[in-house]
């Protein structure tokens, strides 16, 4: 063959000639025959250097660029060729000419186009598995950046056979690097997670590759990412851009892997994580657990952070027979985290999480037997923090509705086993601490009936922590100025820093509605026992109310409940002597408080004068409160007129200032045993009763009482001494007529409350018969009058008929019949309608 010479430029040959040719210039010793090799070949041989320490020859590496973009077709044997020089260089341990053959391989990637991509990355992923399955750690690292800067190119062109199995799992491999040398040992482990990540951008964005959320795919990257995330610190102390350590590094791909996570494929990544948390005890101490969770919250796509409070919750279901530490860590880590998911989590979502809250209470009440343990009131602690982080977040409203909701779960007071009890203080805890998130604006909102029902029944209970609880509940709900740690301690003295505002026409309307309704609830908890707890918090409740609601509108029912209380200290004989003294002292302190926050300067001088008396002759019924286990003075008597709270003196003060004191006067002070707003207020018939005698009893007090008080001074006529005050004098009625006034004002409103409704009708039924009767006889009267007026009518129209008969027929009209409906029908006023008249 002619054109076959040494000295010529081959042309390109047919396939079939490839094998002669190959035999040829394999068996040529000179070299001269290597002409006859492929173009292609002779390029990729050109780049090897004779030297390998002279590295790839650059300008026959430019010639083989060219050459593949020209002839893309021969982008396939090129790489095969490249491969099987590198495949005898390994074996052969040239790792110089390997290094070379990888770097060609680099550059011709980046050199290619999207649309020819794939018919070279065969041949490269060939490449780098072959040096990724060498033991020397340099060609592993090689090959990791070679594929990392694969991974970053975008294809256009789909892959339909491509697999990265080998990949994530030699990736992984390198993450668990143990050599000895510690930077040889970071950099394999750099490797390892650069290549996870080259392998999550590659395949996460491509639906034809292998599934990367695959589990088995996860359960070896993400051990993988936290293995190293815990072998040393998470926070970088420099300001580089690119992380430059392995647990810098695998904190990142952490972030970029669950970012890119979808609804369906985040418990992926979180089953391998609990997963490696448990296999690994990371739960006690729980500070890894804590930052780990932390990143994969800030990182995930925020409408599906809920998943991963529910996907935690549910871990920590199925271990509920673990350790209570390691049940307290778990609640620990969920409290930490669940502030970040409330945001996102509304309606539903919401409710479902505090109710999966509320049942993990539930079921660490049902398994105490016993006295709860340390560790276990730390895991209900911890649970009780979660439920507060996560109402935290929520606005206003949805903290009402998750108070309501938490406070339909309490067990009913009435309730008396031990678990029973124990669930409640637990229940009640949580509320107090959702409430504790809660900002007050408006009483009528933080208080709807269906709430405040429930909480007042509580505030009866036997058991005194509950009735504790209670109290701050509505301390953390009332206090809207920051005044609670003032009114902490029981005292008489001034308060120069408390903060005062005028209530509002809607706080106002509420205590008219529902106030008599928790001063009840109030009396009645310090009425059960003379413990000092319940006594200040029920003192420290009532104090926020009336700095909170105190107006001249609201006086009255405030001075009601104060001498309530006084009253219930000296009638109530089942009290000890110290508990008595007790309730005197909170009656005074509130009684000074009202003045001062009204502005009532009569009140507050009548009130001074008398805590001056009580400290000259009776010390014991001012604060502080006594202890029944402290020592008291040998003689308590707590029966003394002059040092009591005097209802008409009060009334008196009330008058001076130009403010109303009927119900003062008139009313029956807060009593025990009465749960009904209306068995402790006026009924319509005191009210009335008491407008009618307001002309009587306006300008007129009890001396004898008054001059009892002391700090009230009797009124002088000479002051008044003119024709006005002699006339209104000598109109006043006399003592005997004012005594009985009150004794058939005070024998008809117990008639009204306590005589049967049936009983009353009874009695009215005379005057009822009379008017019935007066009914009668004017209905009578006009029924008479309309049977006269219609048969007239009746008459007029036949002879109007009887003129014009002949000419229309037969009348149209039939006076009988019409003379039967008007007089034979009862007119329908005529019934009798008695209960319409009942009093």
């Amino acid at each position: 063959m002619s054109m076959i010479k040494c000295c010529f430029e081959p042309l390109e040959m047919p396939e079939f000639l490839d094998s002669f040719v190959k035999k040829c210039t394999e068996g040529c010793c000179c070299g001269c025959c290597s002409a006859l090799r492929p173009r292609y070949k002779r390029l990729v041989d050109n780049i090897f250097p004779a030297n390998p320490e002279d590295g790839l020859v650059k300008s026959n590496m430019e010639k083989l660029t060219f050459y593949s973009l020209r002839s893309p077709e021969k982008l396939d044997r090129i790489g095969e060729y490249l491969y099987q020089r590198a495949s005898k260089d390994i074996y052969r341990k040239r790792y110089k000419f390997v290094e070379i053959a990888m770097e060609a391989m680099d550059l011709l990637l980046m050199a290619c186009h999207a649309q020819i991509l794939n018919l070279f990355v065969e041949s490269f992923l060939r490449m780098v598995q072959k040096l990724l399955e060498d033991t020397n750690p340099t060609l592993q690292i090689m090959a990791t950046n070679s594929f990392v800067r694969f991974a970053n190119i975008e294809e256009d062109t789909p892959s339909y056979h491509r697999r990265y199995d080998f990949f994530i799992s030699k990736f992984s491999s390198m993450c668990y690097g143990n050599n000895d040398d510690m930077e040889l040992r970071d950099s394999i482990r750099m490797a390892g997670i650069k290549g996870l990540q080259g392998v999550i951008r590659k395949t996460v964005s491509d639906d034809l590759v292998a599934n990367i959320w695959e589990k088995q795919h996860m359960e070896k990257i993400v051990p993988s990412l936290l293995f190293n995330m815990q072998s040393g610190p998470s926070k970088s102390t420099d300001t580089e851009a690119t992380p430059s350590t392995p647990p810098l590094l695998a904190e990142a791909v952490l972030r970029e892997l669950v970012s890119r996570a979808s609804f369906g494929h985040i418990k992926s990544v979180l089953k391998p994580l609990l997963t490696h948390l448990d296999h690994h005890k990371l739960w006690v101490p729980n500070k890894f657990a804590i930052d780990t969770f932390r990143i994969v919250m800030i990182s995930i796509q925020p409408q599906y952070s809920y998943t991963v409070v529910e996907t935690l919750m549910s871990h920590l279901d199925q271990n509920l027979t673990s350790s209570p530490k390691t049940r307290t860590s778990l609640a620990v880590v969920l409290s930490k985290i669940i502030a970040i998911a409330a945001g996102e989590s509304v309606g539903p979502s919401a409710l479902d999480i505090i109710n999966n809250l509320l049942m993990h209470l539930k079921t660490s009440v049902s398994t105490q037997h016993d006295e709860s343990t340390p560790e276990e009131t730390q895991y209900q602690e911890a649970l009780i923090n979660a439920l507060g982080e996560f109402a935290n977040h929520h606005p206003d409203y949805q903290k009402i509705e998750i108070m309501l909701f938490i406070m339909n779960t309490v067990p009913d007071p009435s309730h008396k086993s031990k678990g029973d009890h124990l669930l409640q203080n637990i229940l009640l805890k949580s509320l107090l601490k959702v409430g504790t998130q809660y900002r007050t604006v408006s009483f009528e909102k933080a208080f709807p009936v269906s709430f405040l029902q429930p909480l007042l029944k509580m505030a009866r209970a036997a058991s005194i922590p509950i009735r504790i609880i209670v109290m701050q509940i509505f301390q953390q709900l009332l206090d809207r100025h920051q005044n609670q740690h003032l009114l902490n301690v029981i005292n008489v003295s001034h308060y120069p820093t408390l903060t005062i505002e005028t209530p509002s026409r809607s706080d106002i309307l509420f205590t008219h509605k529902y106030g008599s309704n928790i001063l009840q609830a109030i009396i009645e908890s310090m009425s059960q026992e003379n413990h000092l707890e319940v006594l200040k918090s029920s003192y420290n409740t009532i104090a926020l109310v009336i700095v909170e609601m105190a107006c001249g509108e609201t006086m009255q029912e405030f001075l009601l409940f104060i001498l309530g209380v006084q009253q219930v200290a000296v009638t109530e004989v089942e009290l000890s002597p110290k508990h008595r003294c007790n309730l005197h002292s909170i009656a005074i302190s509130l009684l000074i408080l009202l003045g001062r926050c009204t502005g009532v300067g009569p009140l507050v001088e009548y009130v001074e004068k008398l805590i001056q008396a009580r400290k000259e002759e009776a010390s014991y019924l001012l604060p502080p409160l006594m202890d029944n286990d402290k020592s008291a003075p040998s003689t308590l008597n707590t029966n003394l007129p002059h040092l009591l709270v005097d209802k008409l003196a009060v009334a008196e003060c009330l008058q001076q200032a130009g403010l109303e004191c009927n119900r003062v006067q008139t009313g029956t002070p807060y009593a025990l045993n009465q749960t009904d707003i209306s068995a402790h207020r006026h009924s319509w018939v005191d009210t009335h009763s008491a407008v009618r005698n307001s002309v009587v009893d306006a300008s007129y007090n009890d001396i004898e009482s008054v001059s009892s008080s002391p700090g009230v001074q009797k009124r002088s006529l000479a002051s008044e001494y003119n024709f006005e005050s002699m006339k209104r004098v000598l109109a006043e009625p006399t003592e005997a007529s004012k005594r009985e006034a009150r004794e058939k004002q005070m024998q008809i409103g117990r008639t009204f409350r306590e005589t049967a409704f049936e009983d009353l009708v009874r009695r009215t039924e005379p005057k009822h018969d009379v008017i019935q009767n007066k009914l009668n006889e004017i209905f009578n009267a006009l029924s008479a009058e309309r049977q006269i007026s219609a048969s007239c009518g009746v008459q007029a129209g036949s002879l109007l008929l009887a003129a014009n008969g002949g000419l229309n027929g037969p009348s149209m009209i039939e006076p009988g019949k019409h003379h039967l409906a008007a007089g034979g029908q009862r007119p329908i006023y005529e019934n009798n309608f008695p209960e319409l008249f009942f009093y």
